[in-house]
């Protein structure tokens, strides 16, 4: 946790490894906006937004506890949120894993009185690829096939944009 804050802005987070940060790059050459850096490339299970420090060791253990095995996840068209001009990596199907861990993991923040106020029971599993961005041009892009295996709890610093994680665990 950051030394300069006593709330930092937090949220849970499926990391990707090496191969499909470099795939997920590639796409990223063939849209228009700001890309985002490859090293902060994820797919956000739960934004949790500014949370008190003392929180923290409530949501390590729903970390440690949520119960999940590595997960097949296929990449296969670019997307675009309007209001927020954000070109997105998407899922024309997410996979019933990831959609149980994600309810595995508004669960466990629900039981500790921890659910984010802002959250809704809409969930869009998407990698953001760039900001300021229009629509993509084109809806040709080479399937990216994740097996997502890594969980991680990260601290996002609003100022610099940068992310510091906090703790991971493999799916296994």
């Amino acid at each position: 946790m950051s030394p300069d804050t006593h709330c930092p802005r937090l949220f849970y987070a499926l990391w990707p490894d090496a191969a499909t940060r470099a795939a997920l790059a590639a796409w990223q050459a063939r849209l228009d906006g700001k890309p985002v850096r490859p090293d902060k490339l994820h797919l956000t299970l739960a934004f949790l937004g500014q949370r008190p420090a003392s929180e923290l060791p409530a949501l390590l253990d729903i970390l440690a506890h949520l119960p999940a095995r590595p997960m097949p996840l296929l990449f296969d068209h670019a997307s675009h949120f309007p209001k927020l001009a954000l070109a997105w990596a998407a899922l024309a199907q997410p996979s019933p894993a990831l959609l149980d861990l994600r309810a595995a993991c508004m669960h466990g923040l629900m039981e500790q009185g921890l659910a984010p106020r802002f959250e809704h029971d809409r969930f869009t599993p998407h990698v953001t690829l760039a900001r300021q961005a229009p629509p993509p041009a084109s809806q040709d892009f080479a399937p990216i096939a994740w097996q997502a295996d890594e969980l991680v709890l990260v601290e996002s610093f609003k100022s610099s944009g940068d992310y510091r994680i906090l703790a991971s665990r493999k799916l296994t």
